[in-house]
C-alpha cells in the first residue's frame, strides 16, 4: 500500500502520446511513463523504481492512479529518466525540476489529508 502522508514521496511521470495505431500512421514514438520513490531521511535522492513505454507505460500509470498516487506529465523530464537505471538516484542537474514535482505532491497530500478530516 501506498502512504498518502509523512516522509514517504512515489509519484509517476509520463509522456502522453496518441494511441499505438495513429503513433505508428504519424511516426511518433510509444508512451512513456517512470516511477520515483523518495524516503526522507534514508535516500540522498528520489530513485527510479519503474519504467516503460507503450502498454508497460499505460500499466504503471494504471497502477498509480488505482493506489492515488500523483501523476505528473512532463515529456522533458521523462526523456532524462527513461535513460537512468532502475534504482538509480536521480543526476543533481534536474534536482530542481524534482524538487517542483515534490512540492506537488506534498501539497497533493496536504489537500487529501485535509479533505479527510
Amino acid at each position: 500500500m501506498v502512504s498518502r502522508i509523512g516522509r514517504r514521496s512515489e509519484i509517476i511521470i509520463k509522456r502522453r502520446r496518441l494511441n499505438t495505431m495513429q503513433q505508428r500512421e504519424k511516426g511518433k514514438s510509444a508512451p512513456k511513463a517512470a516511477a520515483l520513490k523518495y524516503i526522507a531521511g534514508k535516500d540522498r535522492a528520489p530513485r527510479v523504481t519503474a519504467k516503460g513505454s507503450g502498454i508497460l507505460a499505460q500499466k504503471i500509470i494504471e497502477l498509480a492512479q488505482k493506489h492515488g498516487i500523483p501523476v505528473k506529465e512532463d515529456p522533458v523530464l521523462m526523456e532524462i529518466l527513461a535513460k537512468l537505471d532502475f534504482y538509480q538516484e536521480i543526476p543533481p542537474s534536474i534536482y530542481v525540476v524534482v524538487a517542483e514535482i515534490l512540492a506537488f505532491v506534498y501539497s497533493m497530500n496536504n489537500r487529501w489529508r485535509n479533505s479527510k478530516e
